[in-house]
């Protein structure tokens, strides 16, 4: 399932938009070392699974939705020495969401003696630089080792070097890895390696009520999203009809943030949604934008993947539209057989047949 990270300095507010993501989930905590974690999930609204449900009347609906870790007890490190449980905790996450402090309160004090959201993020992204520049330098001083005993083909080891001269030329040029053009051979190279500076990140600047947004110049690839979240939680609090009103009084847009935040990251991850639907259930899954049927058909089941044949496969826009008649969707060219290597496009249903065992 795919993990969101949510971290910050102290008193930054990432508690509260974890409270607000979750809608008052608590979750599951613990520890690592003096780290704090407490994970949920969260299902990720969508009309179009809403009107598959309604329409098939399958005994249940499961949405698509993202685990989301609030991790707590981190406080910053001397200059150049990154918490190592932090950076581990990170690692594992799919996405990053940096809760960066842009108010001020005189009862709850900055931890680091005055509010500055620009150097709070400048701060992280140095740490995340810093110690990626180490991970390559010490993958590269294996590689020559390795080059050197020949104990890998020599085209596959250049190859594998190239790559991470590459990254840390980047890296000396205080690039972070997320803006390189990378491939996905590239990308799933760099898989068992703790890229923090290479993961999709998003900043939420946390305001006050009736703060302006600050000027705050953001790494590359990084996407920022702006919001007083203790006011945004009061107003989850109420009616519909209520937060409308008061977000109009408080001059904030009618959509509310944790809408917004949900889309972006779903944006930011680069996903696809697809369907399934049976008597039992209509399921949405979320699926890398790109994957082919047979990643998909993996991602349901090992087995079907394994003895994948081919995918029928109808957008659920045409199914909708033709009131779930099969029959009219096959008229209409809109219902089609695929191989392993179809690329899955968002808001395909998909019946897979496999050879069982």
């Amino acid at each position: 399932m795919t993990a969101v990270g949510i971290f910050g300095l102290p008193a930054s507010g990432k508690s509260t938009l974890f409270r607000l993501v979750t809608e008052g989930k608590e979750g599951a905590v613990t520890h690592e070392g003096p780290l704090t974690l407490a994970t949920a999930v969260v299902p990720l609204p969508d009309p179009r699974l809403d009107a598959l449900h309604r329409l098939v009347q399958s005994r249940r609906k499961v949405p698509a939705s993202l685990t989301f870790v609030d991790i707590g007890g981190y406080a910053q490190a001397r200059p150049g020495r990154f918490l190592g449980p932090l950076r581990n905790v990170l690692g594992r996450m799919d996405v990053l969401v940096q809760v960066v402090r842009a108010f001020d309160h005189p009862q709850v004090p900055h931890p680091l003696g005055s509010v500055d959201p620009a150097r709070d993020l400048a701060n992280m992204e140095a740490e995340f630089l810093l110690g990626d520049l180490e991970t390559v330098e010490r993958r590269l001083a294996r590689l020559t080792e390795e080059r050197q005993k020949g104990a890998r083909p020599r085209e596959e080891i250049e190859r594998e070097q190239e790559l991470f001269v590459r990254l840390q030329r980047a890296m000396q040029e205080e690039r972070p890895l997320r803006a390189l053009d990378l491939s996905p051979e590239e990308r799933a190279l760099l898989q068992g390696f703790t890229l923090l500076s290479l993961k999709p990140m998003l900043v939420v600047v946390n305001l006050g009520d009736e703060d302006e947004p600050p000027n705050l110049p953001l790494p590359p690839g990084v996407v920022r999203l702006d919001a007083p979240l203790a006011l945004e939680w009061e107003l989850a609090q109420l009616s519909p009809d209520e937060a409308l009103e008061m977000r109009a009084a408080y001059g904030l847009p009618p959509r509310a943030f944790r809408e917004a935040l949900l889309e972006a990251l779903r944006g930011i991850l680069d996903v696809v949604v697809f369907y399934t639907m049976n008597e039992r259930e209509t399921r949405a899954w979320l699926l890398p934008r790109g994957s082919t049927a047979v990643e998909a058909a993996g991602l349901i089941h090992t087995d079907m993947a394994r003895g994948f044949i081919r995918a029928e496969v109808m957008p659920a826009a045409a199914f909708l539209q033709a009131q779930g008649d099969r029959a009219v969707v096959r008229s209409q060219g809109a219902w089609h057989l695929e191989g392993r290597d179809y690329i899955v496009q968002d808001g395909d249903i998909l019946y897979i047949r496999f050879q069982k065992g």
